[in-house]
């Protein structure tokens, strides 16, 4: 099972370019980073991991600058984003930035997809709440039009692009892509609309899970099986090897949003599981 990481980079942590060059040395697989454009100040939304909101998500760094670093100084670590928030950005801009670094890293790039928790956040990108997900799987449609080989145009319901020339192409026609969040048919409809599989958020309750979601997979035509990336993971012996049970092959286990040592340490711990 390959063992990937998470963190909140933030600037006050770990740089990148450290993280991913020791990742890299260790034998750690991947580098997942999240995003946060900006947390207001006045918030009536609730945060979901409870409240007070933690410091690093209003400090997070921008995660496509951070791991085009990570891409300059390694090889083969993986690179991906746990999750893009794409309601709150253009698409056109966004596809570019994907293929960009998809191209540079030599096909390494996972794009994580989220639909989001902070009502206010959204909001300052003109995103309306209750239409977030239909305007994000549109968005994906979209940036696949820009990301096939030919000129391919887009008309959708929130917004359209002519077909155009459009390079680099990211390797495979597209990124590998998950969408995160949780489990249920609407969740699902995403995951088998558009992506490669479902990067749930700990990773528990799969055993009840994955056959609905196999399920889905299957009523939607979509041949073989979907990913599944266990996400954000605190990691122990037993629930790795329950992970390995399931046929999990990949699991993303949590970075402290520390400076170096305390990092260091925590990935120390970690390849214990390697």
């Amino acid at each position: 099972m390959r063992i990937a990481t998470t963190i909140f980079l933030t600037d006050e942590t770990i740089r990148p370019v450290r993280l991913a060059q020791e990742l890299e040395q260790r034998g750690f697989d991947g580098l997942y980073l999240p995003e946060h454009t900006h947390i207001p100040v006045s918030r009536d939304t609730p945060a979901p991991m409870g409240e007070p909101l933690p410091r690093e998500y209003g400090r997070t760094l921008d995660p496509f600058v951070a791991l085009g670093q990570a891409a300059a100084v390694t090889e083969r670590l993986r690179l991906g984003t746990g999750i893009t928030l794409v309601a709150q950005h253009d698409p056109v801009d966004l596809a570019k930035r994907i293929a960009t670094l998809d191209f540079l890293s030599g096909g390494r790039f996972t794009l994580g997809v989220g639909f989001g928790w902070n009502v206010e956040e959204a909001a300052d990108h003109g995103v309306t709440w209750s239409t977030r997900r239909e305007l994000t799987r549109d968005r994906m449609a979209l940036m696949r039009a820009l990301w096939a080989e030919e000129p391919t145009a887009h008309e959708g319901a929130f917004g359209s692009v002519r077909a155009s020339y459009a390079h680099p192409k990211p390797g495979g026609g597209a990124p590998r892509i998950l969408v995160g969040g949780a489990a249920g048919p609407k969740l699902f409809s995403h995951v088998t609309a558009y992506a490669d599989g479902w990067l749930p958020i700990g990773g528990r309750g799969l055993t009840g899970t994955l056959p609905a979601l196999r399920a889905a997979w299957t009523d939607a035509g979509r041949p073989g099986e979907p990913v599944v990336v266990p996400f954000a993971v605190l990691p122990t012996p037993g629930k790795l090897s329950y992970y390995r049970e399931l046929g999990i092959d990949e699991v993303v286990l949590q970075l402290p949003p520390a400076g170096e040592a305390e990092v260091l340490r925590t990935l120390d711990d970690y390849a214990q599981y390697l």
